[in-house]
């Protein structure tokens, strides 16, 4: 799976990039789409769950560079597979995309 990581920390360094244009990045634009959601965690930190998902207790959205730095993060020091595949397909429609992921990927 040392592709996919590497295709997830190339995809994150990319939305970075995007949100320093002020571009919408595409991780932004999944959970807007409803492919994933990025949530703050009751002990701290952060959830990543698959489909659509409304933050609790009425909390704001978690802003994408918090979210990318976490994320990175996570993806560095090990995240599982099904964490490598959520993150993944957010990037679904990239070039890099390995269809193979798709059939692997947890759905909402």
């Amino acid at each position: 799976m040392e592709d996919l990581r590497r295709f997830v920390l190339d995809r994150l360094a990319e939305d970075e990039a995007r949100a320093g244009r002020d571009e919408l990045p595409l991780l932004d634009e999944a959970e807007r789409r409803g492919t994933l959601a990025v949530l703050r965690a009751d002990e701290g930190g952060l959830l990543l769950v698959p489909g659509p998902a409304e933050a609790q207790d009425g909390q704001p959205p978690v802003p994408f560079a918090e979210k990318a730095a976490l994320l990175r993060e996570e993806v560095v020091t090990g995240a599982d597979d099904s964490t490598l595949l959520l993150l993944a397909r957010a990037y679904e429609t990239d070039h890099g995309w390995q269809e193979e992921w798709r059939t692997n990927s947890p759905q909402p």
